[in-house]
C-alpha cells in the first residue's frame, strides 16, 4: 500500500475498522492492496466513495483536513481506475445476458409476425440493481429451458398454422337487446332502456359483464357504440373501466382493457386487447367517487324493475352495442408468409432450398451472419427430418425450433472489448424497442457502419421516433421507476375510498405520457423534480383535487399549472408516490431511497444486520420523524440516513394514494407533517417547493443520475468505477432526456462489453 494511504488510514479509519472493532464488518488491518481481485477492488473502491462523500470519518469524530482529504482520494483514485478498466478491458463489464421474458415476447413477435402472449409462460425475471436486464441477476436453469422451449413450440405453431392454414376471422356486433339477456345463475349485466345498455355504480362483483364470449383467444378490435354519460360528474364525465375475464367466482381475474371515459355527447371508443377464449367483457363505472347504487333484488342479483335509476341521481354509462372483430395487429398473413419461407412464399418450398431458409432463418434469429459451421447442426436437423419422411415445411420447423433454442438466440454474443457492428445493433435495438435489429440495423451492420459516431446517432433519432419505441418506454418506466410494482400493494379502502382501477390505471398513463414528452422534447432533465405542466384526466385531477381546466371526453391532456399548485415533475405523481408507499402508511425512508437511487444517482446500500426496521404508526398519531430521529441516532445508521431522509421528508405532505396532506391519519386529524430538511450537501429546504428549487439547480446530478440507470438497463450491468470520467464527459455534453439517451448510447460505456 502506499505511504500517504496508509498514515491517513492510521490516523482516521484504523481505530474503528482493526481486527478487534471491525465495524461495519470491514477490518483495513487484514485488507491487502491487492487490486486484481474483484472483492478487494471493491472493498476499497467502498472505502474512496465513503470517504470522499464525507460519511466516513463519522460526523463524530475528528475530521481530516480538506487538504489531507484530497491527497487521500486522488492517492487511491488513480489506482482503482487503472485496476478496474484493466479488468474491464480483460472480462468485460457486463457478463453474458440472456433476453427477458419482455425481449423474447417481442424478439418472437417480430422475428415470426405473430402477435400472441408469450412471457406469461416464462418465469419471472429477477431485478439487480433495479433492471431485470441485468446479467448479474439471471439465471438460466433447466427449467427455465424447458419453458422457452415450450414457448417457442407455441410461437412456431401459431406462425405455420397462419402461413399455411390463414387466419382465422370473427366478426360480431352486439346488440343492447343481447346484451342485457338473462342467463343461468345471478344477473349481473346491464340495463336495457330506450334501445341503449346502460350501467351503473353497483357494487356486485362482476356487474357489468355481458354475454360477449369470443370464440378462440387473440387480439380483438372492441367498438363500444355511441358511449353516453348519464348525470356526468363536475368534470362533465362519468369514468368507467373496459375489462375482460371470465366474470365468474371461481375464475375472478379481470384483465384491463382500458379506461371509459363517458361525456354528454355520444361517440364511439375503440379499444384493442389480447381476450383469452371463452372470456367476455365487464364494462361499468368505476368511479369511487360516485354514489353508489342498489342491486334492486336479493341473493346476487340485479333487478332494474320498477325503478329509474337517472331520475334518482345516479351516474351511469349508455352506448349502443359492441363490435368486436378479430385483428392481427403485428402482421397479416403474407408477412407471416415472407418472415418463415422468404420472398418466395409457402409455394415456393422445396425439399432442394430447405437448408438455405434454415440458414437465412438462423441469420436473423441469432441477429449476425452465421457460418456454415455454425448453421450444419440445424441443416442436418432439417435433412434427418425430410429423409424421415416429413414435408419441406414440418422440416423446416423443426430446424427454427433448436434455433429458437440456441445460445445464440437466448443470449447476446459479445466479446470484451469494443462491440463489433453487429452486437451495437443488437444493443441499441433492445435498449429502444426491446427486441431484434430491423432490416436498416442488420444492413448497417453488415457494412460496418454503425459504429461510426454519426451513423450510430441518426439510428438512435428513427429508432426513439418509431413506433416500437413505446415498449422502451413501457420497459424501461416499470422498472426504473416500479410502475410494474403498482399491483403490489392494494390501498386501504376504508381510508382511502375514493382510490378505484380507473384512478390506478389513469396514474400509470400519466407517468409514462410525461417521460414520452421528455423524451420527445429533449426537455431537461430538471423535469424530473420540478415542471410547470401536468398530464391529467378529469378523474385523476379529482383525485388530487387540482383545479385545472381540462376538456371532457379528451382523455389525459396536457396542462399549464399555475404558480401555486403543488404538482410538478415526476417524483410527484401518483404511481410513484403509490408504488414508495405500503397501501397504508408512508415512510420517508422507503420514498427516500427511491429518489435518491433513482432520480438523483445516489446508491443506497443495504441496513446493517439487525437493525429493527421503521414501522409506520398507522393511526397517524405519532410522527414518523420522530420515529427516525430515534433510529438517526445509531451511529451505523447515522451516515445514511443523512442521505436517504431528505427526500423522503420533501414528499411526506403526498399520502399514499398521492393525495397532498398536511397531517397523519384518517380525515387528517393526526400529528402534523413535517416536509423539512436538510441535504446531504448542507442545503435546507422548509417544503417540498424549497428542495425542488435545490435539485432544479443540480441537472448536472440529475444527468449523472439518469444516463447511470438508462446505461445500466441497455447494457445489462451497473456502471463500475473507471467509468465515472466517461459518465461525466456525457452529461456534460447534455442534459435534455433525448439528448443524454444519444450521448450515452455513443459513449464507450454503451459500446463496449
Amino acid at each position: 500500500m502506499p505511504q500517504p494511504l496508509a498514515v491517513f488510514l492510521d490516523q482516521h479509519c484504523i481505530e474503528c475498522h482493526d481486527a478487534d472493532v471491525k465495524k461495519g464488518g470491514l477490518d483495513l488491518t487484514a485488507l491487502t492492496f491487492e487490486l486484481k481481485g474483484k472483492a478487494n477492488l471493491e472493498r476499497w473502491v467502498q472505502v474512496h466513495d465513503k470517504v470522499r462523500d464525507g460519511e466516513m470519518p463519522p460526523a463524530k469524530k475528528p475530521q481530516p483536513e480538506q487538504a489531507e482529504k484530497g491527497a487521500f482520494i486522488a492517492a487511491l483514485k488513480e489506482p482503482l481506475i487503472k485496476a478496474d478498466a484493466a479488468d474491464i478491458a480483460a472480462n468485460g463489464r457486463v457478463r453474458s445476458r440472456r433476453l427477458t421474458r419482455t425481449e423474447y415476447e417481442h424478439t418472437l413477435h417480430d422475428l415470426l409476425g405473430i402477435d400472441i402472449p408469450l412471457k406469461i409462460l416464462l418465469p419471472e425475471d429477477r431485478a439487480s440493481h433495479g433492471f431485470e436486464t441485468v446479467a448479474d441477476g439471471q439465471q438460466l436453469s433447466h427449467h427455465q429451458l424447458a419453458a422457452y422451449l415450450d414457448a417457442a413450440d407455441l410461437a412456431l405453431s401459431e406462425a405455420f398454422k397462419r402461413a399455411v392454414d390463414g387466419d382465422e376471422s370473427f366478426q360480431r356486433y352486439h346488440t343492447p337487446q343481447e346484451l342485457a339477456k338473462s342467463r343461468r345463475g345471478n344477473y349481473r349485466g346491464p340495463e336495457l332502456r330506450e334501445g341503449k345498455s346502460i350501467t351503473w355504480p353497483i357494487t356486485l362483483q362482476f356487474f357489468g359483464r355481458t354475454p360477449t364470449q369470443v370464440p378462440q383467444s387473440g387480439w380483438y378490435r372492441i367498438t363500444l357504440r355511441e358511449v353516453e354519460a348519464i348525470n356526468p360528474g363536475t368534470d362533465g364525465a362519468v369514468w368507467g373501466t373496459l375489462r375482460s375475464g371470465e366474470c365468474e367466482s371461481n375464475a375472478p381475474m379481470l384483465y384491463m382493457i382500458g379506461l371509459v371515459e363517458a361525456t354528454s355527447t355520444p361517440r364511439d371508443m375503440v379499444y384493442e386487447a389480447w381476450i383469452q377464449k371463452g372470456h367476455q367483457l365487464e364494462m361499468k363505472p368505476n368511479d369511487g367517487t360516485l354514489k353508489r347504487a342498489p342491486t334492486g333484488a336479493k341473493g346476487g342479483n340485479v333487478s332494474f324493475a320498477g325503478r329509474d335509476l337517472a331520475k334518482q341521481g345516479f351516474s351511469g354509462i349508455a352506448h349502443r352495442g359492441i363490435d368486436m372483430e378479430r385483428i392481427h395487429p403485428n402482421a397479416d398473413r403474407f408477412t407471416v408468409k415472407k418472415k418463415l419461407f422468404g420472398e418466395t412464399g409457402l409455394e415456393a418450398v422445396k425439399t432442394e432450398n430447405v437448408e438455405k431458409l434454415v440458414t437465412r432463418f438462423a441469420t436473423r434469429a441469432f441477429r449476425r451472419p452465421v457460418t456454415d459451421e455454425q448453421a450444419a447442426p440445424y441443416r442436418e436437423i432439417a435433412r434427418k427430418s425430410l429423409t424421415g419422411g416429413d414435408s419441406p415445411t414440418e422440416a423446416l420447423r423443426a430446424a427454427y425450433r433448436a434455433i429458437l433454442c440456441s445460445p445464440r438466440f437466448l443470449t447476446f454474443i459479445e466479446a470484451p472489448g469494443l462491440l463489433d457492428d453487429h452486437a451495437i445493433a443488437s444493443r441499441l435495438s433492445y435498449a429502444l424497442w426491446c427486441s431484434m435489429p430491423d432490416f436498416t440495423l442488420t444492413k448497417l451492420a453488415n457494412e460496418n457502419k454503425l459504429h461510426e459516431p454519426e451513423v450510430l446517432a441518426q439510428q438512435v433519432e428513427r429508432l426513439l421516433t418509431d413506433s416500437k419505441s413505446k415498449r422502451f418506454i413501457h420497459s424501461f418506466t416499470d422498472q426504473w421507476l416500479k410502475l410494474n410494482q403498482i399491483d403490489f400493494t392494494t390501498p386501504d379502502t376504508r381510508q382511502f375510498r375514493d382510490f378505484d382501477p380507473a384512478v390506478q390505471e389513469s396514474m400509470l398513463q400519466e407517468t409514462r405520457a410525461y417521460v414520452t414528452e421528455m423524451l420527445r422534447s429533449d426537455l431537461n432533465i430538471t423535469h424530473l423534480v420540478d415542471s410547470d405542466f401536468v398530464f391529467l384526466n378529469g378523474r385523476l385531477a379529482r383525485h388530487y383535487r387540482a383545479d385545472l381546466e381540462l376538456k371532457p371526453g379528451e382523455g389525459l391532456q396536457k396542462v399549464a399549472l399555475k404558480p401555486q399548485d403543488i404538482r410538478g415533475g415526476l417524483v410527484t405523481q401518483g404511481a410513484i408516490l403509490k408504488v414508495t408507499a405500503d397501501g397504508t402508511s408512508t415512510s420517508p425512508v422507503v420514498r427516500g431511497v427511491f429518489i435518491n437511487e433513482r432520480i438523483l444517482g445516489n446508491h443506497i446500500p443495504p441496513p446493517p444486520p439487525g437493525v429493527p426496521a421503521i414501522e409506520p404508526d398507522i393511526r397517524g398519531a405519532t410522527s414518523i420523524r420522530d420515529q427516525l430521529d430515534k433510529h438517526r441516532n445509531n451511529e451505523s445508521c447515522a451516515s445514511c440516513h443523512q442521505t436517504i431522509d431528505p427526500p423522503g421528508f420533501a414528499h411526506e405532505n403526498y399520502d399514499p394514494v398521492g393525495v397532498w396532506r398536511t397531517s397523519y391519519g384518517q380525515g387528517n386529524k393526526g400529528a402534523k407533517v413535517n416536509p423539512t430538511g436538510t441535504t446531504p450537501e448542507g442545503d435546507a429546504f422548509t417544503d417540498l417547493s424549497s428542495w425542488k428549487q435545490i435539485y432544479t439547480k443540480r441537472a448536472d446530478q440529475l444527468a449523472r443520475g439518469f444516463a447511470q440507470q438508462f446505461l445500466t438497463y441497455s447494457t445489462g450491468a451497473p456502471l463500475r468505477f473507471s467509468n465515472v470520467t466517461t459518465l461525466n464527459e456525457i452529461t456534460s455534453k447534455a442534459t435534455g432526456m433525448r439528448s443524454l439517451l444519444r450521448e450515452a448510447v455513443l459513449s464507450d460505456i454503451f459500446r463496449t462489453k
